[in-house]
C-alpha cells in the first residue's frame, strides 16, 4: 500500500494530549525482552537498538544499559516531548519521524522494535524500512500485551472488560471526522510471513509482573486513546460507564500496590 495514500493524521491526534496519563500508567517492556532478541541477533550488547513508534519513551529507555545506542521514532509530538522529560540516559534520543520513513542509515542497526505500537503502523512499508536500516542477521520484534493484565481481585478485571466494551461501542458507533488507521493484532505474524522481509518468522509469549492499585488501572483506562478521542469528542465519562468502574475498582483494589500478571505477544523476524 502507498503510504501516501495513507492519512495518518487521526493516528497523531489520537496519542495527544495525555502522554503523562500514558508514561505513568503504562507497563515497560518484559524484563526477559533483551535477553531473547540479542540472543536472536548474536550480539551481548547491540551496537544500536531502535524503536518505532517510542511513545513516552518506555520501551526506549528499557535499552539504555542494554546498548551501546538507542534511537526512539516517533511521529508525535507530545509524545516526545515525555520522552525526552523522562529520559536521563545520554545514548537514548528521539527524533520525528514514521516506521516507514525514519531517516536512519542502511545497515545501522541489530535491533530494530515496535513496542505495543505495530498495529497503527502501515505492515508492509514498515517491515521495509525495519529491513532496510538492520543489519543482515539482524531482529526485528514487535511486542504487545495481552490487555488488561491480570490484577490481584477479578472484580477489578471484569470492571475494566465492562468499562471498555462500552468504550468500544461508543467508537464503532461515533463518527470521527478523522478516524484513526489500525491493522489487526492478531494478523501480525502472518503479515510479517508474507512480507517477502524476513528469513525466519515466529511467535512466542513472555511473562513480566509488576505492581498495581486502583489509581493505576484507572490510569491505565485514561491512557488509551479510544478514551481519550471519545472524551475530546464529547462524551462524557459518565456515558463511557467510568463511574461504575471506577467505583468498582476503588473498592477492590484499593491503594495498596500488588503484584500483576501480563502476557507480552513477540512476533519477530531475522533479516
Amino acid at each position: 500500500m502507498d503510504n501516501q495514500s495513507i492519512d495518518f493524521s487521526g493516528n497523531l491526534e489520537r496519542f495527544s494530549g495525555f502522554a503523562d496519563v500514558y508514561d505513568k500508567y503504562r507497563p515497560a517492556p518484559p524484563t526477559v525482552l533483551a535477553s531473547i532478541l540479542t540472543g536472536l541477533a548474536n550480539t551481548l550488547y547491540p551496537r544500536l537498538v531502535v524503536d518505532l513508534g517510542s511513545g513516552t519513551g518506555l520501551s526506549a529507555r528499557y535499552w539504555a544499559d542494554k546498548a551501546e545506542q538507542v534511537i526512539g521514532v516517533e511521529p508525535t509530538l507530545d509524545m516526545r516531548k515525555q520522552a525526552e522529560a523522562q529520559t536521563e540516559a545520554a545514548n537514548v534520543t528521539y527524533r520525528e519521524g514514521f516506521s516507514h520513513q525514519t531517516g536512519l542509515s542502511n545497515s545501522c542497526a541489530q535491533i530494530v522494535t515496535c513496542s505495543h505500537s505495530l498495529h497503527w503502523m502501515e505492515p508492509q512499508s514498515t517491515f521495509e524500512e525495519a529491513a532496510r536500516i538492520l543489519v543482515q542477521g539482524g531482529v526485528f520484534a514487535a511486542f504487545d500485551y495481552d490487555w488488561p493484565p491480570t490484577t490481584s481481585n477479578w472484580q477489578a478485571d471484569q470492571a475494566f472488560h465492562d468499562c471498555n466494551a462500552t468504550v468500544a461501542k461508543f467508537e464503532k458507533e461515533l463518527q470521527i471526522e478523522k478516524p484513526a488507521r489500525r491493522w489487526a493484532k492478531d494478523e501480525h505474524l502472518a503479515r510479517m510471513q508474507n512480507s517477502g522481509c524476513f528469513r525466519y518468522t515466529k511467535e512466542i509469549v513472555a511473562h513480566h509482573s509488576d505492581k498495581g492499585n486502583a489509581e493505576r488501572l484507572i490510569g491505565l483506562m485514561m491512557s488509551q486513546g479510544s478514551v481519550m478521542t471519545l472524551i475530546k469528542n464529547g462524551i462524557s465519562e459518565s456515558q463511557l460507564g467510568m463511574d461504575v468502574f471506577k467505583q468498582v475498582v476503588t473498592r477492590t483494589l484499593g491503594e495498596e500496590n500488588k503484584v500483576w500478571y501480563w502476557s507480552s505477544r513477540i512476533r519477530y523476524g531475522i533479516i
